[in-house]
């Protein structure tokens, strides 16, 4: 199965343009669509959803054209946007049978045997008796996956499902993404780098609505190799390292002292060591390289 997303734009009414000429395609598996707030990622994941129309471009589902054919394409979406109300008042297990007969499932014994087969790929089944208003924010999430697993859909859209969670439940909450990624489209929309180092198979990175990467976490960092390189240096120097330097990213020491990483092709000098280069290098690389293009 394919998504192929061709020069997708919009520009909405305040002249915010969210989109600017987007075009990815996206095979089984996770992928990552990783960008900074702003970025253009809800406007991108809710455009796919069809709860948008874009200006231009199309999106195919294999062979469907996703904007012709909205009610079918809809069958087999399951979309967990960043903020989702529930009633709260009813238990889960109760809750996910009300979506089951609203999505269409006809017999007592299909909704049972889905409604359960859902609270268990989400972990939720020994607390399916709980008010959802009860469970905590991770788990909340969770029952949003469950709720869109009801229809075994082939596409699966998840805008920012981990902000905001702490980290036991942001890895429970990856757990059941990894579960369920392997034999659908899964689109995982973050700000957080460690997310898609974790899970994901395939990533681009969207700001100001371009598309500025798109390749395998890998073959994201494999582009770095020998051109990172580290130093310690005292706080007050670091605005001096960064008017010399390509410096990527930053991180304080308790001591007043500053973790440097910088790019570039060759040794530096100046007391600069090399280190291996990680996804978080390519992703402020990549911003970094927009910000000195958009101010040419």
């Amino acid at each position: 199965m394919k998504l192929t997303i061709s020069n997708l734009s919009k520009t909405y009414k305040n002249g915010v343009k969210a989109l600017d000429d987007v075009s990815l395609e996206i095979s089984s598996g996770m992928f990552g669509l990783l960008g900074p707030n702003g970025a253009g990622k809800s406007s991108l994941m809710r455009t796919i959803a069809t709860l948008q129309t874009p200006d231009t471009g199309t999106i195919h589902l294999d062979d469907m054209d996703v904007h012709q054919n909205q009610m079918e394409f809809r069958k087999r979406l399951g979309y967990l946007p960043q903020e989702f109300g529930v009633y709260g008042k009813m238990s889960a297990e109760a809750l996910l049978e009300y979506f089951a007969t609203l999505k269409g499932v006809s017999t007592k014994a299909e909704r049972d045997a889905i409604v359960k087969s859902a609270l268990e790929v989400t972990n939720l089944y020994d607390v399916r008796k709980k008010h959802v208003a009860k469970y905590s924010g991770g788990m909340k999430q969770r029952f949003g996956i469950a709720q869109l697993l009801l229809n075994d859909p082939k596409l699966i859209i998840v805008d920012e499902p981990t902000a905001g969670l702490d980290p036991t439940e942001r890895q429970r909450f990856l757990n059941v993404l990894r579960e369920i990624g392997t034999n659908n489209i899964v689109i995982f929309s973050t700000h957080i780098v460690d997310d898609v180092k974790e899970l994901c198979t395939d990533m681009a990175i969207l700001n100001g609505g371009k598309i500025l990467s798109h390749q395998t976490p890998k073959e994201a960092v494999k582009s770095l190799a020998g051109k990172m390189w580290k130093k310690v240096i005292d706080r007050e120097d670091l605005e001096a390292e960064e008017t010399k330097f390509n410096v990527i990213s930053s991180s304080f020491n308790d001591d007043n002292t500053v973790n440097i990483r910088v790019m570039a092709d060759a040794n530096p000098g100046d007391g600069f060591q090399s280190v291996d280069a990680n996804l978080e290098d390519v992703y402020f690389t990549t911003l970094g390289q927009d910000k000195e293009v958009s101010v040419a």
